[in-house]
C-alpha cells in the first residue's frame, strides 16, 4: 500500500491527509487499528447472533487462505517494517500489542466453539500461535520464494482438523 493508495481510498490529497494525521506512522497505525476493530466487531456480532462456530471459523480461514495465496497484495512486509520500529520514548512494541489483540479475538472464537461443543477441547493459546505464525510465515515467505498453491490449503485443513469435532471437509468426507 502506498501513500497514493491511501489518499485515493480516503479521497484526499497528500496535503489533506497530513492535515488529519501527523505522520505516515500514525496513518498506518489507524489502518491497522481499524482492521482489528472491524474483525473483532464482526466476531462479536456473529457470536451474539448465535452463529455456528464452524461457520465463523470457515469464513475466517477462507479469507486467510485467499490472503496467503495472494502474495502481491500482502501487507505483511509493510506491517513487519512498521512494527519493527519501536517508540523510543516508551519502548512500545506495537507488533506485540497487535498480536495480543488478535490473540484475544481468536481465543474468543475458539472458546465459543468449545462452549457450543463444535470444537474439540484444545490448548487455545497453542492453536492461536499455530494459526498466526503459519499465516504470517506463508505471507512473509511468499515474498521471498514461490509457495505451492496447496500449502495454504494444507495449513487450513490441519487447523480445521485440530479444532472441529466430527470434521468434514468441503467434499463431505469425515475426518
Amino acid at each position: 500500500m502506498t501513500m497514493k493508495d491511501i489518499c485515493q481510498a480516503a479521497s484526499l490529497s497528500r496535503g489533506g491527509l497530513y492535515c488529519h494525521y501527523n505522520s505516515t506512522r500514525q496513518i498506518f497505525q489507524e489502518i491497522i487499528d481499524d482492521m482489528a476493530a472491524r474483525q473483532e466487531d464482526e466476531i462479536d456480532s456473529r457470536i451474539a447472533g448465535n452463529d455456528s462456530a464452524v461457520a465463523i471459523l470457515d469464513e475466517i480461514l477462507g479469507r486467510y487462505e485467499a490472503e496467503m495465496l495472494d502474495s502481491q497484495s500482502s501487507l505483511s512486509i509493510a506491517i513487519f517494517e512498521y512494527f519493527s520500529i519501536r517508540d523510543i520514548a516508551g519502548q512500545k512494541n506495537h507488533l506485540y500489542e497487535q498480536y495480543l489483540i488478535s490473540a484475544n479475538t481468536w481465543k474468543k472464537i475458539i472458546q465459543y466453539g468449545i462452549d457450543r461443543h463444535e470444537f474439540r477441547e484444545v490448548d487455545i493459546s497453542a492453536v492461536f500461535d499455530l494459526i498466526v505464525f503459519s499465516y504470517q510465515g506463508v505471507r512473509m515467505y511468499s515474498k521471498l520464494m514461490p509457495i505451492e498453491k496447496e500449502t495454504p490449503s494444507r495449513i487450513i485443513r490441519e487447523i480445521r482438523r485440530l479444532l472441529v469435532k466430527n470434521h468434514s471437509d468441503a467434499t463431505g468426507r469425515n475426518g
